[in-house]
């Protein structure tokens, strides 16, 4: 399997476990930059890889009325200053063929978000900027069904890939997460991420929102981690009640720190 190096000392699939973690949605600076700056201390005291994440624009809210971000420019200026200040890398979502080369010349990972795993001109455009591309599998794909995604982003000449697993549609408004995918998207070749907040998601669940089981988040997350994934990523919010967006599932800042801990130490058994 390759090992993706990305920038800042991180590298998924040295045998090392990674954390990618934010709030799903840039509310404010000030709200960014201090979970950043909480999160990055702590991955510095566990001795982990960590990525920042924040999305700078949520386009497949469940309601047009829905919180979406501050957009691509404001965004990517809040990551660009996240990503100097703590000297971590950084993620963030793309959705049309033209921000990818646009965020790129800012963030270390462009993600792929599940809904648009299949998007042949979006997938190509996040390769051809070289940039790490993080691809969630969509809720309607097998895992084996991404070795086409795998094959798009590789016509470009671009090998920095990682395949992330979120949970599958599982009959009307719910998920489920199979961690046989885990091991299946390894297969492929590349270093596999564990999407544990999404994974609890219950898409629309509250007509005009999506719900969710945020409470089994950490549960699958050390799920995925004794089955050795390289990387887990999680949503979090000081106060997820209040959240922007996703507050059914996203992990309460105070709690990331145990939960780390708690996962780092199942990693050195596995591992």
């Amino acid at each position: 399997m390759k090992t993706v190096l990305v920038d800042k000392g991180v590298a998924f699939g040295d045998g090392r476990l990674v954390f990618i973690a934010g709030p799903c949605v840039i509310e404010s600076r000030r709200m960014a930059m201090d979970i950043a700056g909480r999160l990055s201390s702590l991955a510095r005291r566990l001795g982990v890889g960590y990525v920042f994440k924040a999305s700078f624009d949520k386009a497949n809210r469940t309601s047009v009325d829905s919180f979406r971000g501050p957009g691509i420019e404001k965004g990517l200026e809040i990551l660009g200053e996240i990503r100097a200040k703590y000297d971590v890398p950084v993620i963030t979502d793309v959705h049309e063929p033209w921000q990818c080369r646009v965020a790129a010349e800012v963030c270390d990972i462009l993600q792929i978000p599940a809904f648009l795993a299949r998007q042949t001109d979006l997938l190509v455009a996040a390769g051809e900027t070289g940039a790490v591309v993080n691809v969630k599998k969509g809720q309607f794909m097998a895992p084996e069904d991404m070795a086409q995604v795998v094959r798009k982003i590789e016509s470009t000449g671009n090998r920095r890939i990682l395949l992330c697993e979120r949970g599958s549609s599982f009959g009307y408004r719910n998920l489920v997460a199979d961690m046989r995918s885990l091991p299946i998207m390894r297969s492929l070749g590349y270093p596999v991420v564990m999407d544990a907040t999404h994974s609890v998601q219950r898409p629309g669940g509250l007509g005009t929102g999506s719900g969710g089981d945020g409470k089994y988040a950490p549960l699958l997350a050390r799920a995925a981690v004794a089955a050795g994934v390289d990387g887990v990523f999680m949503e979090t919010h000081a106060n997820p009640a209040v959240a922007k967006s996703d507050a059914a599932n996203a992990i309460k800042l105070s709690r990331m720190g145990g939960l780390w801990e708690t996962l780092v130490k199942i990693d050195e058994v596995v591992r």
